[in-house]
């Protein structure tokens, strides 16, 4: 496994991807209770009861930042204008034969639909299959969810299928389209595509 990946930061005009903080749990928890019924219908929930309390912000952070030195997840704010926004959370980075990574994220209703989650997919994107030198980079996307196929489908991912009752969503089996983009199919930096699109 590689660590000499991370900490990174990503800028591209008015939007940067920077590693998630401990200090970052103010503007998380106020942004997620502000969106809290935009984002009921995406979030992932767990299948089965716990007897464990939920975790707080800052300890589910802690062990992200952990799992990034190990060069596992590459846990990102999302700041528009230098304001925190949302989240993208590269998760299952594997090295060796298979190369490969897959990315989530969330966005504030208030800035959606500005391109700004597009940007940051593309500036994770292309870290991940250049600097990075993975082969594979996957998202899984609710086939409801039509904003983010579109985005996916805009950076030139490629629809392999649907994958039946994937993953659990808002507390339900839910099926997910899966797309993917390998590090032949690039010819130029998705960043500098989205000038042109």
């Amino acid at each position: 496994m590689s660590t000499d990946h991370w900490p990174v930061t990503l800028t591209h005009g008015d939007v940067t991807l920077r590693p998630l903080r401990t200090s970052d749990s103010r503007r998380w928890q106020e942004l997620r209770r502000a969106n809290e019924s935009w984002l009921t219908e995406w979030e992932a929930t767990a299948p089965l009861p716990s007897q464990e309390p939920a975790p707080t912000f800052r300890q589910v952070a802690r062990r992200m930042r952990k799992d990034a030195r190990r060069g596992l997840c590459m846990p990102f704010v999302v700041e528009y204008k230098g304001e925190f926004v949302g989240q993208l959370n590269v998760n299952n980075i594997v090295y060796g034969a298979l190369r490969e990574a897959n990315f989530g994220y969330w966005i504030d209703e208030s800035v959606s639909d500005r391109g700004i989650m597009t940007t940051a997919a593309a500036l994770v994107t292309d870290y991940l299959l250049g600097p990075m030198q993975l082969h594979r980079v996957e998202i899984a996307v609710r086939p409801e969810n039509l904003p983010s196929n579109r985005l996916v489908q805009r950076l030139g991912f490629h629809f392999e299928g649907i994958r039946p009752r994937f993953l659990h969503i808002n507390h339900d089996w839910r099926d997910h389209n899966i797309y993917s983009l390998l590090s032949e199919n690039l010819t130029s930096t998705l960043v500098s595509q989205l000038r042109s699109k």
